[in-house]
């Protein structure tokens, strides 16, 4: 799985990639961590992105150090899912209201 955060917004340049590697690896879930320049989500800033071959690929917006509980959460359930569909959201807490786009694979 690849979870690519925009490195323009705030959360990018906190260091929030470092934060969210952290806490992954210590959920046992394995992922490839990127910063890109602006993902064009700007309305809704502070993007994350998350994709894998042949899944569903997600985009998140507003999302805060806050949310870091809701992201792993999501990645276990995704990584555990075999097209990248959660059949549901309610686990994801308030993250679930943060989609802004679902991908097809």
């Amino acid at each position: 799985m690849k979870i690519t955060l925009c490195g323009s917004c705030a959360l990018g340049r906190a260091g929030f990639a470092a934060h969210l590697d952290a806490a992954l690896a210590a959920a046992g879930i394995g992922a490839e961590i990127a910063l890109t320049e602006c993902m064009s989500g700007c309305a809704r800033g502070s993007t994350c992105a998350f994709r894998d071959k042949g899944k569903t690929a997600y985009l998140f917006g507003d999302l805060t150090e806050s949310d870091l509980p809701d992201l792993v959460v999501f990645a276990g359930l995704y990584a555990a899912a075999p097209d990248g569909v959660l059949a549901d959201a309610r686990p994801l807490g308030a993250l679930r209201l943060k989609a802004l786009a679902r991908i097809p694979g």
